[in-house]
């Protein structure tokens, strides 16, 4: 989607007070010693030993599954750091209701993991990854992005390019298997992480010449992690291709699918082209896992923001039909168009629940089990709108918002595995709510910015202006 936040904020630089001017002396000294001239780049801050395991691995109570539920994606900021009442606030309510969680490798809160050939940095997945064991949840990696050396850059740990442009570029074909032994490293030093996406949104993989995508050189990169994943260790579960279900206003006809098409507008073909060969000559994958907005490539939702979430039923029962039912994930979703910047504050928060609620309804109806927020926190400030919870920051930080209750209760009340029931709605209510039910629970929507009174599942009640309601049975 581009402009989702792909920076990493450039390098959250980690300079601790030095004790002693000697102590300054000697970090100064190592330094040029690892920045001689003809050197492959400075090494400082690295280790050789990056499949070295991590901490203290959560013991899997159980093999792992392909399917995880509905969680979130950590970005730039997070609760790994900040003032430890904050901190801990967080950990505290992610803790009653684990939720599973993605972390990127580099990037989105995370440093270069290999600024030089064989040397690591993971200090900040460590923290990260420490995080979602601090707060019992299920760790994902997402393998993205690459570090400068695979992609033509130039090595060292002080001469990472973190600009859009730079960390959406793909490793060169000659680096695929530099970036395997990499993903590799990755799932050696984290044995308690179980599901590995490959890459994100088939950035850099663009071929300009034909004007479509490189599925061919993704599905060679993501072969080659596949199967570098399945030799450390056969159980752990890699999906792909994750690419980003662009779709078009319906008037469009150059791109456009012929097939999948609704009131929400018509999916862009070349992407369906690029998922088709993927699914056709990967290597294997235990899940399956897309990513994409309710609204056009124009911004439109159409046919109003909650009739465009329909997009997400259409699309996930077509995946769903092209995989033979492999489990589906959405690495991101997203209802609320961005500004410029990437932004989204234009809807109150009541309106934004109520559609990224709608959203979550629309998943399930076509077969997703697995999805994740992306989290747009904030470092600093008082407010955050569709954050999970304040910023940080300052000791009173770290509270919950109304997101996090959402998606805490959606993954409580319909986990994997969930069997859906029909609900009965009155007839004169059934186009202003949005339903979702199993045996325990009714999630209702109401989609007008006004109060309404709805009857649900033989139940009358009263809802306000883009009320979230849940009711059990």
């Amino acid at each position: 989607m581009g402009r989702h936040g792909w920076n990493s904020g450039a390098r959250r630089w980690r300079f601790t007070a030095l004790l002693g001017v000697g102590v300054a002396a000697l970090a100064l000294v190592l330094t040029l010693i690892h920045t001689l001239p003809g050197d492959a780049g400075s090494e400082a801050g690295t280790t050789r030993d990056g499949d070295k395991v991590h901490g203290t691995p959560a013991v899997p109570q159980s093999e792992p599954r392909p399917e995880v539920g509905w969680g979130f994606t950590h970005t730039q900021f997070s609760a790994d750091e900040g003032s430890g009442a904050a901190t801990k606030r967080v950990e505290k309510r992610l803790g009653e209701q684990p939720l599973p969680q993605i972390q990127h490798i580099m990037g989105w809160g995370a440093d270069n993991p290999e600024p030089v050939k064989g040397r690591y940095d993971f200090e900040d997945m460590d923290r990260r990854i420490d995080f979602v064991r601090e707060t019992g949840g299920t760790p994902v990696v997402t393998l993205c992005c690459a570090p400068d050396w695979m992609k033509g850059g130039t090595p060292g740990s002080d001469k990472t390019d973190w600009s859009q442009a730079a960390l959406e570029t793909a490793p060169d074909r000659a680096h695929y298997k530099d970036y395997a032994a990499l993903a590799a490293t990755v799932a050696k030093r984290y044995p308690d992480v179980r599901h590995f996406i490959v890459w994100n949104e088939f950035k850099g993989f663009w071929n300009d010449a034909e004007a479509r995508w490189d599925y061919e050189g993704y599905t060679e990169l993501y072969n080659l992690v596949y199967k570098a994943l399945k030799k450390v260790d056969k159980d752990i579960e890699v999906g792909g291709p994750y690419l980003v279900m662009d779709s078009l206003d319906p008037r469009q006809k150059e791109n456009a699918s012929t097939t999948l098409k609704g009131s929400w507008g018509t999916m862009d073909q070349r992407i369906l082209d690029a998922f088709e060969y993927w699914n056709k000559h990967k290597a294997g994958a235990d899940f399956v896992v897309v990513d994409g907005s309710s609204y056009t490539k124009d911004d439109d939702l159409l046919p109003d923001e909650f009739g465009a979430t329909d997009k997400f039923t259409a699309v996930s029962r077509w995946v769903r039909e092209q995989t033979g039912d492999l489990p589906l994930w959405w690495a991101e979703y997203y209802v609320e168009p961005a500004d410029g910047d990437d932004i989204r504050d234009g809807w109150s928060e009541p309106h934004r629940v109520a559609v990224q609620a709608s959203g979550l309804i629309a998943m399930a109806r076509g077969g997703t089990t697995s999805a994740f927020y992306w989290n747009p926190e904030t470092e600093k400030g008082a407010t955050c709108p569709g954050c999970l919870w304040t910023p940080t920051d300052r000791a009173g930080g770290g509270k919950a918002l109304s997101m996090l209750d959402l998606i805490s209760r959606f993954d409580k009340e319909f986990p994997p595995g969930t069997k859906y029931e029909q609900v009965s709605v009155a007839a004169d209510d059934k186009p202003n709510v949005r339903v979702l039910a199993d045996d325990k629970a009714v999630l209702v929507v109401n989609t007008l910015d006004r109060k309404i009174s709805a009857q649900v599942d033989g139940k009358r009640f009263e809802m306000g202006a883009y009320e979230v309601k849940w009711l059990r049975r």
